[in-house]
């Protein structure tokens, strides 16, 4: 298994972050492999792939770049630039196309775990080819409906220190992502594959969320780590449960929809997150639903988490039959 040796400092400095161009490789990825994990990436994913497998068959070499840097076991370095956090696109991609020609060829020789294919073997517009894809990517199919996802992502965010608040870094890691855990004695494994530890006490640590079901980690040796990991359950889907026709007639369909929407708990923020409606709101509805004795709160740490009452159990459960 992989870990990396983790002192206090570092686990206390480290930070959730979100990344443009981390989301678009994750679709990236998505859209080369043709499968998809929850209904809202299917209906993305039969919106766009066959557009996607039309760009790459009108341009074979790039087809075969981006096929050599997914690696069985290894992404190509260049491809992954460890995040800053919180940084637009257009600078994230930047350090993709500035890669020097030598070493994207290095990090794809380590990816594919042998020499390139003849085609890639000499070019020196590897660096170029690839951000001019992901851009393709980020432009066409991620940043219309960016948006939502970062709300998505925001939402996970706030479910993860929740986490964090109730059960300290290893209830928070451990479910982070398969593979993914605190191993104790300052260690974090951070997947399954048999590469040396790494020490990066006194580094910066991020974790980045992706909506799609996609994860790696990458690093700027010594100063800068990240941990990539996937949303789950509604936060990744990012779509309300429909709300029951009934339902919506009896409390209101945007009502409705933060009731039907805690099957599970659930802070305001990543109520906002999910649905999009803003924070006063949502705030009204809970108030509402409280003093109607359907959801109750409780405090996790520094958040406060609502959920449905066996009386609001019971109405939801009505209507869904």
């Amino acid at each position: 298994m992989g870990w990396w040796q983790v002192n206090a400092d570092t686990l206390a400095g480290s930070r959730f972050a979100l990344s443009p161009l981390a989301e678009t490789f994750a679709a990236l990825k998505t859209l080369e492999s043709g499968t998809a994990s929850h209904p809202g990436e299917r209906r993305w994913l039969r919106a766009h792939l066959p557009a996607y497998r039309g760009r790459l068959a009108a341009d074979p070499l790039t087809a075969v770049l981006i096929r050599s840097g997914l690696g069985r076991e290894w992404i190509a370095d260049f491809l992954t630039p460890t995040p800053y956090g919180d940084e637009p696109f257009e600078v994230e991609i930047a350090r993709v196309r500035e890669t020097p020609p030598r070493a994207a060829r290095a990090h794809l020789a380590v990816s594919l775990g042998g020499p390139l294919p003849a085609a890639l073997a000499d070019r020196d517009d590897l660096p170029g080819r690839a951000a001019d894809l992901l851009t393709h990517v980020w432009e066409e199919y991620v940043r219309p409906d960016w948006e939502r996802r970062r709300r998505v992502l925001e939402a996970d965010v706030v479910a993860r220190t929740a986490h964090l608040s109730q059960g300290g870094w290893a209830a928070a890691l451990d479910a982070l992502r398969p593979g993914t855990r605190w191993l104790g004695d300052n260690r974090l494994q951070v997947n399954l594959h048999e590469y040396p530890p790494r020490e990066i006490s006194g580094a910066q640590l991020l974790f980045v969320p992706v909506t799609p079901k996609a994860g790696w980690v990458s690093w700027e040796d010594p100063h800068r780590y990240a941990v990539v990991y996937p949303c789950t359950g509604v936060l990744a889907d990012g779509r309300a449960e429909a709300v029951p026709q009934s339902l919506g007639a009896l409390l209101g369909t945007a009502r409705a929809g933060v009731l039907v929407l805690l099957d599970s708990p659930m802070s305001t923020s990543q109520l906002v997150a999910v649905t999009g409606q803003g924070l006063g709101s949502v705030g009204r509805h809970l108030k509402v639903l409280l003093d109607a004795r359907l959801v109750e709160r409780r405090r996790a740490g520094r958040s406060v988490l609502y959920s449905r009452t066996a009386a609001g159990e019971v109405l939801v459960t009505a209507q869904r039959d």
